[in-house]
């Protein structure tokens, strides 16, 4: 996804943030890295991942993440669709590409450690027949409904929600079997601002407005929704990134995303839009916050702020109406990513001490 920088929601740079930041020790020319996460077992979270991974490499940080928690499993990745930012993404099946970049993120993992890639249909829920099941869809349908399973099933979604949207729509009972965690839609009114310069719909919710209005208007999912104001403070030094290049292939792999996603969108869209500086947005990486960061005692997303809320009306440009009897869904105002970045940090120089 395409998330601009804002200096005033940067995270802490706290002193044990840059320790563990700066912690770690190169290694080789190996790509594999040991594994961390444990197998998948019948009672522990499971993170399905949907991402635009072809599109902004947010969603690479998030999924190595999660690959490196021991307390979670992720039992299936699904590469989106994305919108056009120049030539490189002049490509009909962009839910391929994304699938093909998740992919090459878990060559950097033991075979073992690798959850399964589908790509996506690759275009919004608008252009598809009534009633397709897409590869995806029908992955995501099994998931949901397996029985031997009993651990909460989180639907990480960083991108569009046309797979999501589909599933839902093929098989309505998967409703009540997973929470949807997305990082998407404008921001409610009272609550924050949109970000400076012209108006638009956020750049998730436009991928597939009526995916979204099906997830929030039609169905019965519960919804942990992260608009555009909350995951724009998932803010990360580009010093700090250069100090994680620095702890092994997987770290400088990230980096070197990065530094040609900026390049790339310091082409092809305007100032206000997109300048280079000193930050990256990774705004996906809430998703691990909310999923495998929750508190021991009591479980739950303690370190970030949310609010209980009806969920609203959906309109097609993006804006909430008012729905009293809407079913309870969380809105969240502030995720901790000083938490995330330390625990991602810490991670990657634990996999130096494992090799």
């Amino acid at each position: 996804m395409v998330k601009s920088s804002n200096r005033d929601a940067a995270t802490d740079l706290t002193p044990s943030r840059r320790n563990f930041l700066a912690g770690g020790i190169a290694l080789g020319a190996a790509t594999a890295l040991p594994a961390m996460a444990g197998p998948a077992t019948g009672n522990g979270p499971r993170v399905i991942v949907d991402n635009d991974f072809g599109g902004d490499p947010d969603g690479l940080f998030l999924l190595a993440h999660l690959l490196m928690c021991r307390s979670i499993s992720v039992p299936l990745v699904i590469g989106t669709h994305y919108k056009d930012f120049g030539a490189a993404d002049l490509v009909p099946d962009k839910g391929r590409v994304s699938a093909e970049k998740a992919g090459e993120l878990l060559r950097f993992f033991p075979k073992g450690n690798r959850p399964p890639v589908i790509a996506g249909t690759g275009q919004p829920v608008g252009s598809q027949p009534a009633g397709r099941e897409s590869p995806a869809s029908a992955a995501i349908i099994r998931e949901a409904l397996s029985s031997d399973r009993s651990g909460p099933l989180y639907y990480a979604a960083g991108g569009s929600l046309t797979e999501i949207a589909l599933a839902w729509l093929a098989e309505p009972k998967i409703g009540k079997r997973l929470k949807l965690v997305w990082i998407g839609g404008n921001e409610h009114p009272g609550l924050a601002m949109p970000p400076p310069g012209p108006g638009e719909a956020e750049y998730n919710f436009s991928l597939d407005r009526a995916a979204a209005q099906v997830v929030f208007n039609q169905s019965d999912i519960e919804i942990w929704q992260i608009p555009r104001n909350a995951f724009r403070q998932m803010l990360i030094g580009l010093a700090e990134l250069d100090e994680l290049a620095k702890a092994n292939p997987l770290g400088r792999y990230l980096r070197g995303q990065v530094v040609q996603t900026e390049q790339r969108l310091a082409q092809n869209l305007p100032g206000f839009i997109f300048t280079a500086g000193e930050t990256y947005t990774l705004g996906d990486t809430a998703l691990v916050t909310l999923t495998a960061l929750q508190s021991a005692f009591q479980p739950d997303t303690a370190s970030s702020n949310y609010l209980l809320r009806p969920t609203p009306i959906l309109a097609a440009d993006g804006s909430y109406g008012a729905n009293p009897s809407g079913r309870p869904m969380r809105v969240y105002t502030s995720i901790d990513a000083n938490l995330t970045w330390r625990d991602f940090a810490a991670k990657l120089r634990l996999l130096n001490s494992r090799r």
